[in-house]
């Protein structure tokens, strides 16, 4: 392709619109264009870039196995309404009426479709294991569509599905996916950790979270230094300190229990500021309401509790924060001021609270608080679990050693459906013995556009996008800085011929501008190899290489060019394809 005739309208300024560092230079770039709130144009290089990302997915999906199909993206609500998720959607489902007044949605995700597919079609044992997928376009009615493609309204999405006879074979299923997904962000390059998650609005029994690294990113993850455990932070495990860690005073060297007045002081830095103690000496009685009742939940005051734990231990489906006044109301004692002693409630309490001594906690006095608490002394029938966010420092569940904090950005998402689905539409098959069987399913998803996305994130500079080879919608472009001159359009015209002849991906800058405009819109787009044919280098009958990602270049015979750049050019496809 030559840059005079490609498509390809670059801004100068940062757009105000775009947030996000990928959203501004997809922007800038010329990548893509907002048509509405949450829904974008792809231009012809951004499309090239998705369609890498897109190639890299189908390749290592085909190869373990699944097999493509194309769903309709308009729904019945029918198909919706057996499973119940027609009502609980809520706004983000697009919905509308045909000319006949039946009601469909555009869909936002292919569950009940593609197990309608495989229940009218799956009849015997014989049939199974199946695994299909497709690349398809959705649609979720997003209330702030922000970030660009990160959270947009209008999304393409790589969505497969596992059928199986039982659970052991949909967990291989699982675990042929869950390596499939390492294979496809290590050949894009990424520097990503996949991670133990909450299976949320899907459902299954577990899931695992695919992340790319970035100080962007809108999810904590935390991941051990020494193994492969890595969790986001709702569904990360902590382990308790050896015993040896805690430092306990003898029986007879504690105090007792005492009543310190603290007016006005509610919050824990207000109180732990007028006490002069740090947080983490105070202890937090948080309420919970649920659909078994109310509960007391007492973490750390520099420790956030997990909602997410708080159900699994309470096995309930819902576990909702108490409002100041809700607490007021059960307690009789304002928020701020709620503490275990005496408490009527069940009282759940973090693993952590039990190494501390000399706590504060709330008095259950207007006004008042109460220093000296020690757990093993002051608390009964405590139920002790695991309730907290995991952060930076807290000690691996699997090895005991010190585990990593990181932001992290979603891009792939596998889950371990079970029966949920094929119970609820009955999707069914006769096993050997001739009996009627619930079909064990998988589902596997990967934003497509995110990952674009999160790979810009990930690789950048202050001068625009560092694409890595695998998806870089050009992988090398010659500027000619002079292409009137013969002497340089002759070679940068051979070297285009001559590479393009190979197979590569080559952007002829055969404009007419100066060259720092080259320069500038190379870095801007991010092609990973720069070619540059200027007078002073052809001098000494030389070219300069540069890669994007490095700050120098270096100047190489003319003659021979062709053949290093290729043999570069390979020698990364090597590195970074999986073997097969």
């Amino acid at each position: 392709m030559r840059y005079s005739r490609l498509f390809l309208p670059t801004l100068k300024d940062v757009p105000s619109e775009a947030e996000v560092l990928s959203h501004q230079y997809m922007l800038r770039a010329g990548m893509i264009r907002k048509l509405a709130s949450g829904i974008y144009s792809f231009l012809p290089i951004g499309l090239r870039a998705l369609r890498k990302v897109e190639n890299a997915i189908r390749e290592e999906m085909d190869r373990a196995g699944a097999q493509e199909v194309f769903l309709p993206s308009v729904q019945p609500a029918e198909l919706w309404e057996e499973t119940g998720r027609w009502a609980l959607m809520g706004d983000e489902l697009l919905r509308f009426k045909d000319r006949h007044q039946r009601d469909f949605c555009y869909g936002p995700t292919h569950e009940e479709v593609i197990t309608d597919l495989v229940r009218r079609e799956v009849r015997s044992y014989r049939d199974l294991p199946m695994n299909l997928y497709q690349i398809q376009t959705k649609f979720r009615d997003e209330i702030r569509p922000r970030f660009g493609l990160m959270r947009g309204r209008e999304f393409g999405m790589k969505d497969a599905y596992s059928f199986d006879q039982d659970e052991e074979g949909a967990e291989k299923s699982y675990w042929i996916m869950f390596e499939a997904y390492k294979r496809i962000f290590e050949r894009m390059d990424l520097d990503f950790r996949p991670v133990e998650a909450e299976t949320g609005n899907i459902g299954g029994a577990f899931s695992h979270e695919f992340m790319v690294l970035a100080e962007s990113g809108e999810d904590s993850i935390v991941f051990c230094t020494s193994c492969d455990y890595a969790a986001n932070v709702e569904k990360a495990e902590i382990s308790l300190p050896p015993e040896s860690h805690r430092k306990r005073h003898k029986e007879g060297e504690k105090e007792a229990l005492q009543q310190v007045e603290t007016r006005g002081m509610r919050t824990v830095a207000e109180v732990t500021r007028f006490l002069k103690v740090d947080p983490s000496r105070l202890i937090k009685s948080l309420v919970y309401r649920t659909e078994k009742g109310d509960f007391a939940v007492l973490v750390k005051g520099n420790r956030e509790a997990n909602e997410y734990k708080i159900k699994k231990v309470l096995d309930v489906d819902t576990a909702v924060l108490a409002s100041p006044d809700e607490v007021e109301g059960i307690l009789g004692v304002p928020a701020g001021y709620v503490g275990p002693v005496g408490m009527p409630l069940p009282i759940l309490a973090d693993h952590e609270i039990r190494t501390m001594e000399d706590a504060v906690v709330g008095a259950n006095v207007v006004d008042h608080h109460c220093l000296h608490l020690d757990p093993d002394r002051d608390l009964k029938n405590v139920q002790f679990a695991d309730l907290r966010f995991a952060g930076e420092g807290d000690l691996c569940p699997r090895c005991g050693r010190t585990m990593e904090e990181r932001r992290g950005i979603e891009v792939g998402h596998v889950f371990m459906l079970g029966t949920k689905y094929s119970e609820t539409l009955r999707a069914t098959y006769l096993d050997q013995g001739g009996k009627e069987r619930p079909i064990w399913m998988g589902c596997y998803g990967i934003g497509v556009g995110r990952t674009l996305a999160a790979a810009i994130e990930q690789n950048h500079d202050r001068d625009g996008i560092r694409f890595p080879f695998p998806i870089a919608p050009f992988s090398v472009i010659p500027a000619a800085l002079n292409p009137k001159d013969p002497k340089i359009q002759t070679i940068s015209e051979g070297l285009y011929a001559a590479l393009q002849q190979k197979g590569v991906e080559v952007l002829l800058d055969d404009r007419d501008e100066r060259p720092g405009k080259k320069f500038k819109d190379a870095d801007l787009i991010g092609i990973p190899l720069r070619v540059t044919i200027g007078p002073r280098q052809l001098q000494e009958g030389k070219i300069e290489m540069k890669l994007r990602k490095e700050a120098e270049g270096t100047t190489v015979p003319v003659e021979g060019a062709v053949d290093r750049i290729f043999g570069l050019l390979q020698d990364h496809d090597k590195t970074h394809r999986p073997s097969s």
